[in-house]
């Protein structure tokens, strides 16, 4: 987008915008239904991914990456959401478990990171959230203890999307037990293969299928120094910006998803006949689509003004970051729901999508952050409270 608030893309973000529409239409879109269903890690797609260059997108060039920022990251999300959300969430969570040695990193971490993704070679993911922690994630009971020149960490982390397909972590643990609640919270970058991490029950969800999400458990993995990112009880303060600045591709997921479900639905009420004539001539279900496209349209715009948020450095991207997932996840839950109604009995069974889009929209008012926690958010933007 251009300098100051702008309603358009530039041409290459359009043109980016269509190479991306041509690989799901010609390789993701047959897939969806059958990773949904087999609930598989889909490496031919992530491949597919990595050969069209996607993998890179938003990776700053001098560390190895694509380019491309924000506003790149949602659009390349957006599209894939249309037609599976899972899959979305390949580049999705790579960047959400990439975002915070981007923001304080050593160079070398940066570029094991950027470059590694770019080309294939890691897949990484975020952890943060722990069985007895979620909302409240600086009460995590995580530890690391410091050992010589290296520190020993215990714990587990609940609910970790990507992890068993991801080697890189960025898990974030307490190292001053004594220490003031979220100033007491480090960020290290570890590796599945480092001896006493090991990947924890798979869980069998309801939508974003396709896209593992697992226990990670740390049974004393020693890591040196160079693991930390960052500073030493500095983790939390990076955990909560990483968010920012990753939630509006969860806004970006949440509008695809919402936007997939509409496209369907009105190809379907153009062709369905009842009474003699097209579903799509009823007042009743015109009004109920002209709602949902005010929804979904009122949802980009807020989509791509958190995205330009993250790219201009906003000192307010908190808010609009906020604003954008909670009102696009609120907005993908509605209307796949009403596509779901738009389609009648057929709406309810798995041989149209509409039904697996209203069971991924889900998860979207849920993850990085509760809608409520969004309202939290920028209610204290609004008073001034923090």
């Amino acid at each position: 987008m251009s300098e100051g608030l702008s309603f358009t893309f530039t041409e290459e973000q359009e043109a980016f915008r269509r190479s991306i529409r041509q690989v799901v239409e010609d390789k993701i879109a047959p897939r969806a239904a059958e990773i949904d269903a087999a609930d598989e890690y889909p490496w031919d797609i992530d491949a597919v991914l990595v050969e069209a260059g996607f993998a890179g997108v938003s990776y700053p060039e001098e560390y190895g990456g694509a380019g491309g920022g924000a506003v790149e990251l949602c659009i390349l999300v957006e599209e894939i959401s249309k037609a599976s959300a899972g899959v979305s969430l390949i580049p999705a969570v790579n960047k959400l478990g990439a975002i915070p040695v981007l923001l304080a990193g050593s160079d070398e971490q940066k570029r094991l990171v950027c470059e590694g993704i770019t080309n294939g070679e890691h897949r990484m993911s975020y952890c943060l959230t722990e069985p007895g922690s979620g909302s409240d994630a600086a009460a995590m009971r995580s530890r690391a203890v410091r050992d010589g020149d290296g520190w020993v960490l215990n714990g587990s982390k609940r609910f970790i999307t990507g992890a068993g397909a991801s080697d890189l972590y960025s898990y974030f643990a307490v190292t001053d037990p004594d220490g003031e609640k979220g100033r007491n919270i480090t960020a290290f970058l570890l590796s599945r293969d480092m001896e006493g991490l090991s990947i924890g029950r798979k869980e069998d969800k309801m939508g974003i299928r396709g896209s593992p999400t697992c226990e990670v458990i740390l049974d004393d993995v020693r890591v040196p120094d160079s693991a930390v990112i960052g500073e030493v009880n500095r983790g939390f303060q990076i955990a909560m910006r990483t968010l920012d600045f990753s939630r509006p591709t969860i806004a970006a997921q949440a509008l695809g998803i919402a936007q997939g479900a509409l496209d369907f639905a009105v190809r379907y009420c153009r062709e369905r006949r009842q009474f003699g004539r097209p579903v799509a001539s009823f007042q009743g279900l015109q009004f109920m689509f002209a709602d949902m496209a005010m929804k979904v349209e009122t949802a980009r715009l807020a989509v791509y003004r958190a995205a330009k948020a993250v790219d201009d450095a906003d000192p307010d991207v908190s808010y609009w970051a906020a604003l954008a997932k909670c009102y696009a996840s609120d907005v993908a839950m509605s209307v796949t729901t009403d596509c779901v109604q738009a389609l009648g009995g057929y709406g309810y069974i798995r041989d149209y999508p509409v039904e697996r889009f209203m069971r991924d929209a889900k998860i979207t008012q849920i993850y990085e952050g509760t809608n409520q926690i969004q309202r939290v958010v920028m209610a204290r933007k609004l008073f001034g409270l923090g």
